[in-house]
């Protein structure tokens, strides 16, 4: 099966989320292109810039694993996919441990959180909300060893 090209995930991407919206009501893609934009900005690859753009697919149910095994798709990028799938009910540290054990997740993550918790998408939401999101980046920044 020939691979997808970074242009073909994007689109794949924006039409898997379409209609969804992250927390202040944006279209999702906005939120997706801003990490995979961070990621090719902090000098991330192909396959972290297609894991970008895929980073919250199955955790949203907006593509199944099964799409995911038989996709286009290089064996790294589905991994570093798989490590930022978190599962119900399962631990920050947990979660973090397999981020931090699958190569090339790590900058994906990252630019995740720097797009979350950027003070100018905070700041549309409710306070206690922006308050419980602020401390979850935090705590798992520090988990993974990243700098506030």
């Amino acid at each position: 099966m020939p691979l997808l090209t970074l242009a073909e995930v994007e689109t794949l991407a924006r039409a898997a989320h379409d209609g969804q919206t992250d927390k202040a009501g944006r279209p999702y893609a906005e939120h997706l292109a801003a990490v995979a934009g961070g990621v090719r900005a902090r000098g991330g690859d192909p396959d972290q810039i297609a894991a970008a753009w895929l980073h919250d697919a199955v955790e949203d149910a907006a593509l199944s694993e099964e799409w995911l095994a038989a996709a286009g798709l290089t064996a790294r990028t589905k991994a570093i996919v798989r490590a930022l799938t978190k599962e119900p009910g399962e631990s920050q540290e947990a979660y973090a441990a397999r981020i931090l054990a699958t190569p090339g997740a790590l900058l994906v993550k990252e630019a995740d959180l720097a797009h979350n918790a950027d003070p100018e998408r905070l700041a549309v939401l409710p306070e206690p909300v922006r308050t419980r999101l602020t401390g979850k980046y935090d705590r798992m920044r520090a988990l993974l060893g990243l700098r506030p």
